[in-house]
Parts: C-alpha cells; structure tokens; sequence
C-alpha cells in the first residue's frame, strides 16, 4: 500500500525511513536528523515557497518499506525546454525502496499525484531542490560521500529504468590529490595572472557575509543560466542559504575573483563534515556537539568538497575565464594543505556535457570518482 503522509508526525516518519535505509549501506553516512526534517518542513526551507510536493511511504505487511516524493518547483516551469524543465516538468526525490515491485508501485503512485497536477513528464530523482541532492548515484558505491551529496544503492539504476525512465543527464564528482601540485601549465597560467595588475583574487570576507553571499549568488545565478536545470535562487532561499553555510564557511577555502575591482568570479570550499557525522552517527548528543564545534573552528585533516563555481557569462568561453578557475583553485589547494593539513578534495557535481569545467578538471589532474543520473519519463 502507498500512502500520503503529512504534518509533523508524517515527515518525522519519512524522514526516519530514510534514514533506516541509509543505515543499511556500508558507505552511507548519517546526516544530523533535525537537519533532514528542516528540508522537508515547508515552514522552514523556502524551497516551498515556489514548490507544491507529496510524500509517500510503502507499507507491507504493517512495515514501511518506501519512501518518494512528488514535487513540482513553479520555477522549474518557467524555464526553456532546452534547458530539461519548463512546461509539464514535475519531480520525484527522496527515492528508497526495499525490492523492484516496491519501487515500481511508488513511482507509479508520484507519477499519478504528477498526472492529477497537470504535469506531462518527470524527472528525478531530485531530493528536493536541484540545488539539495540531484541525482541517483550509479557510480562510486565504494566510498563515502561528501558533504551535500547523496549515496544509494546500484540496485536503484535497474529498479527505476525498469518502470520506463531513461538516462537524461548525468553530473560527475571528481577526485583530486591535492598534497600534488598542478602540472606545470596550469602553474604558469596562475603565475601570468599573478602578474596582471587588473586581477585580483580575495578570500570572502565573514565580517560582512550578507553582502558575500548577494555577491556569489548573484554571480552564480548569471553564470549558470543557460545550464540544464538551472533554476535561479529566489532572495528567501539567498538568505537561508547564507545563514546555513555560514558554519562552515573558513575564509581561506572561499574566494572571489575581482577584474578591475569588480567581483566576476567565485570559488567555494567545503570541508567536508561528512567525516565528523560519521563518527557521532550523526548525532550531536550526548558528546556529539563537543566533536562538531570543536570541528567547525578547526577541520584539520578533513576532506574538502568544491561545490560551486562561477564566471560571469560574459567571460565564458574566454582564456580569461580558466585563468581565474586556475587560480582560484590553485590558491585554495594550497591554503587547505598548508592551514587544515587537507590530502583530497572532491570538485562537483559537474555536467556531462560542461566541456568547460571538465577540461579544467582533467587540467588539474583530477579524476571522475562519482557518477550520479537524473532521469526522465512522459507522463
């Protein structure tokens, strides 16, 4: 049976089932549970302020064996086709299911929650917004993820594209050894940069992270709008997006490119907190909190994730646009290195069909480790 569950109680449920699902799988790693509910509270993420969505849980048995969601971001349908939504485009995320005629039968059940608001396609999974946790992991299974990435089984890939989903698009994380220095190209690229007077690279500034975060997103929401999937931050979601990252924003990890004293470009860095939460079980109490703030004023020896990137469309397709890439990126290796004792980082999710950021990932030697798909089906 596939229900419809709602309210406190009902999140609280399909939350937790989540979370017994990832308990399940050697290299999951428990995210703090409160954390989890905020995503799926419409009071609280405003996602919801431009989004209309159902949960579902499977039972069998008197047990819950599922979980999807059903979800439609009114964004989204403003968007070109060209660019995977627009018109029709509705949504499915937060996909766990026990075997096949479990995830059969709740596919079914959001296709049809899709049909009865008009949609004429779906994609997914996308758990909720495209910014959260887009894609299904098909690749890299043997290893932990990151910070904001998510982590399911290699069964799920069959499972969904049995119930009739194609392959749509596929984001790539990739791997790099940053204790190595880059290859001696890239060097002289960073060091020719160095040099012109009109560039300048800058760690972002916390003493005034407002106007920090206006400028990144602003830059963020110009440079990635002809992107597939892009749907630009709202003012709501700019500011809960500044208060939530703030933690874990170390200024030396995050910089800004400015030309001429004007900001074009930015670079962002996360430690990776995956590796405390993996300890704690990612709980904060009993002694949980003591680890996580002790971790947050100094993550040394952590991971480190470059989630986002940007340059001003504009720039795109210019040698001026790497150039600042390269530096940006060199200039954080070392500081991760050299003040946090950082070995790897992780830089993505990355578009299959971005042949600008994958050429400057390959550049830096780094490697695919990671390979999430998003799937599509008419309606």
């Amino acid at each position: 049976m596939i229900e419809p569950v709602e309210g406190k109680q009902g999140r609280a449920r399909f939350v937790d089932l989540g979370r017994a699902f990832a308990a399940r799988e050697p290299h999951a790693v428990p995210q703090l549970r409160s954390e989890q509910l905020e995503l799926v509270e419409p009071g609280k993420n405003p996602f919801f302020g431009h989004a209309s969505h159902q949960l579902f849980v499977a039972t069998r048995g008197g047990r819950d064996v599922g979980r999807i969601s059903a979800h439609i971001d009114h964004l989204a349908l403003e968007l070109p086709p060209e660019q995977g939504m627009g018109p029709g485009t509705g949504m499915f995320g937060y996909f766990d299911a026990e075997d096949e005629a479990v995830a059969g039968a709740l596919l079914a059940r959001a296709e049809d929650w899709l049909r009865t608001q008009g949609m004429t396609h779906v994609i997914g999974p996308i758990s909720m917004s495209v910014w959260e946790e887009p894609g299904l992991l098909v690749k890299g299974q043997d290893h932990a993820p990151t910070i904001m990435m998510g982590h399911h089984p290699a069964a799920y890939a069959g499972w969904i594209e049995s119930a009739g989903y194609k392959r749509e698009k596929t984001l790539l994380t990739y791997d790099l050894d940053v204790t190595e220095d880059f290859p001696p190209l890239i060097r002289r690229i960073v060091q020719s940069g160095q040099r012109n007077e009109r560039i300048r690279i800058r760690p972002v500034d916390k003493s005034r992270w407002a106007e920090e975060v206006e400028i990144v997103l602003s830059i963020l929401n110009d440079a990635w709008s002809k992107n597939w999937g892009f749907v630009p931050f709202t003012p709501e979601e700019i500011a809960y997006a500044g208060k939530k990252l703030k933690p874990i924003i170390h200024e030396n990890l995050n910089m800004i490119a400015e030309l001429d004293g004007r900001p074009v470009a930015f670079m962002l860095t996360f430690p990776d907190v995956n590796g405390v939460l993996k300890q704690t079980g990612g709980k904060l109490l009993p002694f949980g909190w003591v680890r996580m703030l002790r971790w947050l004023r100094k993550p040394t020896g952590s991971d480190m994730r470059v989630p986002l990137m940007g340059v001003l469309r504009e720039l795109h397709n210019s040698r001026l646009a790497s150039q600042l890439a390269f530096m940006m990126i060199s200039q954080i290796r070392v500081n991760a290195v050299e003040a946090y004792g950082a070995k790897r980082a992780e830089i993505g999710w990355i578009l299959d069909d971005n042949q600008g950021m994958k050429a400057i990932a390959d550049a830096i030697d780094s490697s695919v480790n990671r390979e999430y798909v998003i799937y599509r089906k008419p309606l």
